[in-house]
């Protein structure tokens, strides 16, 4: 049986990791506990001044490629399927260093860092304090500039599944990138998908979202609070109502409670193990590696579901967004595969 082939596109965000504390973010104005949107000239500030500071010995930052989808592709890719990014670095030293790494660790990165006048690659500067805060300062630079010509339909032969992020909605390059790329993955015989991203990203864009769910995407993965925004309703089950009648598959997650899954008329509830999380970061990006992996190998609903449960509850017990054991293993535990 072939590999299925999963691709992403979204956000190619590196997270330079730091740890501090809370004087230092006192001193540097940085919110903790919460992730701002900044500048250039602000991250090129705290990355200075991050630089400046660690000459006093305190321990070095760590790069670690990120973003929301490439973070999801990371963790199918460490379940064994083959996977692909589309995103868009700059060909500086963050870029090049994102590129490698992605490879390095399994996933094609599809299109070579842009070399010129540009904008540099957007990161993410995480300052992490001994008590387990994040504040993340992100600068979205060069990837948010995603358009039509990233999107090379050749690269989908054989795509088994699609999968969106919807912050590169905040631009209309972006948008057409993604309908470019929905079209390439069916004609390939694939399945589409998005993540809406978050409830201000859905109010930003609840039109063409609502166009998204309602046309190109196979299934869509949202939060309680996502799809209450999208469909402008404070009763959860009457948004799932028409979020049902417009998509084939929906799924929404609930923080702490059942997840719902909804395909075709049947609908699966999964419970998931009330924790304390250790860090939430990557949460629902790992819920979404375990769900579409178990799609893509042909699972049933509910086992998909399951998958999605174990490979977020596992990724919250650990620092980062990324998996850090096999997750096969707990699949297996549970006779999942």
């Amino acid at each position: 049986m072939t590999t299925p082939y999963v691709i992403g596109i979204g956000n190619a965000i590196m997270d330079v990791i730091s740890p501090t504390d809370d004087d230092w973010l006192v001193r540097m104005g940085v919110q903790k506990g919460v992730m701002q949107l900044i500048e250039r000239e602000r991250s090129e500030y705290l990355m200075a001044s991050q630089a400046d500071d660690h000459g006093s010995g305190r321990s070095q930052a760590r790069l670690a490629p990120g973003g929301s989808v490439a973070n999801t592709l990371a963790g199918i890719g460490m379940l064994g399927l083959r996977t692909a990014f589309i995103g868009r670095v700059a060909n500086d030293a963050l870029g090049l260093s994102y590129a490698e790494q992605t490879e390095a660790a399994g996933t094609v990165f599809v299109n070579p860092p842009v070399a010129g006048d540009v904008l540099p690659t957007s990161r993410s500067i995480i300052f992490v304090t001994p008590d387990g805060e994040r504040s993340m300062n992100t600068y979205l630079g060069i990837s948010a500039e995603l358009g039509t010509d990233d999107v090379n339909p050749a690269v989908f032969s054989g795509a088994s599944f699609l999968f969106l992020e919807g912050y590169l909605f905040d631009k209309p390059a972006g948008m057409k990138a993604f309908l470019k790329a929905a079209q390439a993955c069916h004609a390939a015989g694939g399945r589409a998908g998005i993540a809406l991203s978050d409830p201000f990203c859905v109010d930003r864009h609840r039109q063409d979202f609502r166009h998204l769910v309602a046309g190109p995407m196979d299934y869509v993965i949202g939060n309680s609070h996502e799809w209450l925004s999208l469909y402008q309703t404070d009763d959860l089950e009457q948004a799932l109502v028409q979020a049902t009648a417009d998509c084939g598959m929906v799924v929404c997650t609930r923080s702490g409670d059942d997840a719902i899954l909804i395909r075709d008329g049947q609908r699966v509830e999964i419970p998931v193990q009330r924790v304390v999380p250790l860090d939430a970061t990557g949460a629902g990006d790992q819920f979404a590696a375990g769900l579409i992996y178990g799609l893509a190998i042909g699972a049933s609903l509910e086992e998909a579901g399951h998958m999605g449960v174990l490979a977020a509850a596992e990724v919250i017990m650990h620092v980062g967004p990324r998996p850090e054991r096999d997750l096969r293993e707990d699949f297996r535990a549970e006779g999942l595969i």
